[in-house]
């Protein structure tokens, strides 16, 4: 829960850092939002100093808006919760940052986004953003699900979407399915014309670039696209048994959040969406309730 044993007048900074972007808020010791940033992606598996610079970025532009110009970087405890550093070698390595905070308590972004849902550490939640990934912690036991990285994980995630739309689009272009809304979607947000074209745009890109895709998915499901359908169904079936795994651990509540789950949760199973419960805050809430519970432990 909320608690106020801190300093007046103390400032804690909550760092959501995912693959796409880097969301910073400046809370006070009465856990009003004072201020927001929003800067780049903050996945250090995308790249370390990419990762500092978002989240030192973010964190200036939340002090801006909230207009505390006597307020410096190392005035502040830091909760920063970010995508990624379930892998030890990046965990390592964002430890071993010089940052210039007050002092900074990391955690992997699902954790933040569980403590923020529900303010506490008895709740599960399924991730739906750039990524997927499903966690539960009941009474301090971490349990995760999916998570493992695009494109080799991460179904049912916004890279997902993206990325089978476009497998699909390839594949009327060979002539072996047949065009469809779907098809005429990617290729005009592409600008491509043929299969050439489109191979040469999507090389090597990210989980970012193939989530700005996962939207056209869902229209062209919505006006009757059999294809597209198709695919929604299926990530929607994997998302369906993530939370039947995530329900046999008997959380209290459980939450859907990211910015695709507006799209994927009415495509669930009826069941499924009768028992989410809605987030009780955002993940860099959850940030700042982290470094608060680390700070009382010290």
């Amino acid at each position: 829960m909320f608690t106020n044993s801190v300093k007046c007048c103390e400032y804690f900074l909550g760092i959501d850092g995912g693959g796409s972007k880097c969301k910073a808020i400046v809370m006070n010791e009465n856990n009003d939002i004072l201020g927001v940033g929003i800067s780049g992606p903050g996945n250090p598996i995308h790249g370390f100093e990419q990762a500092i610079y978002s989240i030192t970025e973010s964190a200036k532009l939340a002090l801006k808006d909230a207009k505390l110009e006597a307020i410096q970087l190392s005035d502040l405890n830091a909760g920063i919760g970010l995508a990624g550093i379930n892998l030890p070698v990046l965990l390592q390595q964002m430890q071993a940052w010089q940052h210039p905070f007050k002092q900074v308590f990391l955690a992997h972004d699902i954790f933040i986004a569980c403590l923020g849902a529900h303010h506490c550490n008895n709740g599960a939640v399924i991730i739906l953003g750039t990524g997927s990934c499903g966690f539960s912690c009941i009474d301090d036991e971490e349990f995760v699900i999916g998570g493992h990285g695009f494109p080799q994980g991460d179904k049912g995630s916004g890279a997902w979407f993206g990325l089978q739309a476009t497998k699909d689009v390839l594949l009327s272009l060979d002539g072996l399915v047949q065009p469809s809304l779907l098809s005429r979607l990617i290729l005009t947000q592409l600008d491509c014309t043929d299969a050439t074209s489109l191979a040469e745009k999507v090389a090597c890109k990210d989980a970012t670039f193939y989530a700005q895709l996962a939207n056209f998915v869902f229209d062209a499901a919505e006006q009757g696209d059999q294809r597209a359908q198709c695919i929604v169904n299926e990530g929607a079936e994997y998302i369906n048994n993530m939370t039947r795994i995530l329900l046999t651990k008997k959380p209290k509540r459980i939450s859907m959040l990211g910015g695709l789950s507006p799209r994927l949760k009415p495509k669930l199973d009826k069941e499924i969406q009768s028992l989410l419960s809605e987030p009780l805050s955002e993940p860099a809430v959850g940030a700042v309730l982290f470094a608060r519970q680390a700070l009382i432990k010290q």
